[in-house]
């Protein structure tokens, strides 16, 4: 009898562990499913301002901590999308790395809205020996000659100054080129940089009536100092060393020289005479000598 008691309690104890198993398996299933989406990844690097094809992108299972909000479960919605960031493989497409539906692939798709794209001319030394890549941040400089005013022109001519004129100005591309290599300058003879409309029109006028360079900025530098631009004459104060200073320093005022004193005349005594009385003839006279 007790042998049978202790089966049965065996058994019980063994139904017990069984349906424990199968609910915790149950529940961390149903945990695991809840945690893990699949989303649209892209197939290799794709690079910003290029049309979205099927090949390039396929559905992975990503966990739902790492996804962002607006990410895409189907392809459906990513048709003809453009994209205005660059995306690596295996990065989850989203919303905000798109540009707006409707949007034409190109450089167009990269231009925040309100704001243009104008091209200027440069060398390896104006465009920063070609480490202005799309992307980065810079100040435009004109160097420009500037016409005296009519009370002027008898005493000077032309004022050479440099000025910068715009600062931190977007580039979006090089040449022909929307992408970026972090790790290459590149040497080209035209930067695109993204301006507001009245940013374009100086820098047309600018371009036009004098020549421009490029500052390289820092990328997370907001700053923007006001300097009152650079001429000939602030140039040149600056590199006058301190002895041309001293020596064009005026001499310090010297003392009127004191007037010679006057000088005390010495009447000289008149010499001591001697004397005689002469008597002559009944006459008495005196002789001195």
């Amino acid at each position: 009898m007790k042998n049978k008691r202790a089966l049965l309690m065996m058994a019980v104890a063994v139904l017990f562990g069984i349906g424990a198993v199968v609910l915790a398996s149950l529940w961390l299933a149903k945990q695991s499913a809840s945690s893990v989406r699949r989303v649209v990844v892209a197939v290799a690097d794709v690079g910003r301002g290029q049309k979205l094809q099927p090949e390039m992108l396929k559905l992975e299972e990503i966990s739902a901590a790492n996804l962002p909000k607006d990410a895409f479960s189907d392809f459906s919605r990513l048709a003809d999308r453009v994209l205005k960031n660059n995306v690596l493989r295996g990065e989850v497409l989203s919303e905000s790395k798109l540009a707006p539906a409707g949007t034409v692939g190109g450089l167009s798709a990269l231009i925040t809205e309100g704001k243009r794209a104008i091209t200027v001319r440069v060398n390896d030394v104006i465009g920063v020996a070609g480490f202005a890549l799309p992307g980065n941040y810079v100040d435009v400089i004109v160097h420009l000659e500037r016409e005296p005013a009519e009370s002027e022109k008898t005493v000077r001519g032309a004022l050479h100054v440099s000025k910068i004129v715009l600062e931190r100005i977007l580039v979006l591309a090089v040449a022909q080129e929307v992408g970026r290599d972090d790790t290459k300058p590149r040497v080209v003879n035209a930067v695109t940089l993204e301006v507001t409309p009245g940013q374009a029109e100086h820098l047309d006028l600018a371009r036009s009536v004098g020549t421009l360079s490029l500052a390289l900025r820092n990328q997370i530098d907001p700053k923007s100092p006001a300097t009152p631009g650079a001429t000939k004459r602030t140039l040149l104060d600056d590199l006058v060393p301190a002895a041309v200073l001293a020596q064009a320093a005026p001499e310090p005022a010297r003392r009127p020289a004191p007037p010679p004193k006057a000088r005390a005349l010495k009447v000289a005594a008149p010499a001591r005479r001697e004397c005689v009385s002469v008597i002559g003839g009944g006459r008495s006279s005196q002789e001195c000598f």
